[in-house]
């Protein structure tokens, strides 16, 4: 892969609504070439053997019991509601 040159990095400032000033555009095309670089390096090493993983390490999360701990104060809600038909709340209606 070649260089990035001043105009690709302004085309690339120009697509992100980046705006550059001109005497970091060497450092951003040098940055940006060592990026590609490195995904050319990464491109070329053979994964067809590899078994994608879920997680890079080997531990299974810790889980707490699934245990209800809330009381259940539906009934309570409901009474101090202004109306409620068959468990549910009547509101007035705010679309037409």
């Amino acid at each position: 892969m070649s260089d990035l040159k001043q105009t690709d990095i302004e085309k690339i400032a120009h697509l992100a609504r980046l705006a550059l000033d001109t005497n970091d555009i060497p450092v951003y095309a040098q940055n940006l070439t060592d990026i590609l670089h490195l995904v050319e390096q990464m491109s070329v090493v053979d994964t067809a053997n590899i078994e994608p993983l879920a997680h890079p390490l080997p531990m299974s999360q810790r889980l707490r019991p699934d245990v209800v701990t809330a009381n259940d104060e539906h009934a309570l809600f409901q009474g101090i509601a202004p109306q409620v038909e068959g468990g549910l709340y009547l509101v007035p209606k705010v679309i037409e």
